[in-house]
């Protein structure tokens, strides 16, 4: 066998403060109401899913949302099975305050499994009614049921089940938009949507 052609590579050093390569999506900096949707849909075949435990302190899941610029986190199981979502307005909305008048609980030891919605509560968009949609659809689909968010189901090729393909998130439209929108602020509101609409 001859080995002389290959020649070993020369290792360094790691440097501090090195980090390591995360997946990202290049979503489009400006869309219009007729984009496609899928232009405004966070595409967990290219992004990692952000995701908590049931057992995860609720202040631990707002603080991964503000660190990761977003206002929903999966819940899931160790496997992976999707158990539920938890949302910014879950954690800073009435539901912590009536829980803690309900159960005498403190703040502080309320996980997430106290305030989620749990999956068979929730409602999703179908991958095929998705990739024949516009911005626009996705903007009056929000608008009627009056949510932030929709999470969008797809085949996964490797098991053959449903599994959660994306996420639209109105704060990520009104982004795309042109709207000033920072995670940690209060819900985007459909009256900025249109004006941004508008404006546009």
């Amino acid at each position: 066998m001859q080995t002389h052609k290959y020649r070993p590579l020369k290792f360094r050093h790691l440097d501090t403060g090195v980090t390591c390569f995360r997946p990202r999506q290049h979503l489009p900096d400006r869309i219009t109401q007729d984009s496609p949707a899928t232009d405004a849909m966070t595409d967990l075949r290219q992004v990692s899913a952000q995701m908590v435990s049931l057992q995860t302190p609720m202040n631990v899941a707002l603080e991964r949302m503000i660190k990761g610029g977003v206002r929903l986190l999966l819940v899931a199981d160790p496997d992976g099975t999707i158990r539920g979502v938890i949302t910014s307005r879950d954690i800073q909305g009435e539901k912590p305050m009536k829980l803690m008048e309900k159960t005498g609980t403190k703040r502080e030891e309320l996980t997430v499994r106290d305030i989620m919605t749990l999956y068979p509560r929730l409602e999703v968009l179908d991958i095929t009614d998705v990739l024949r949609a516009t911005v626009g659809d996705i903007i009056a689909t929000l608008r009627e049921q009056g949510r932030q968010h929709a999470l969008v189901v797809d085949t996964d090729p490797d098991s053959g089940k449903e599994a959660v393909r994306g996420i639209f998130s109105l704060s990520q439209i009104g982004q795309q938009l042109g709207l000033e929108i920072h995670p940690q602020a209060r819900p985007t509101t459909f009256a900025e949507i249109e004006s941004a609409l508008m404006h546009g």
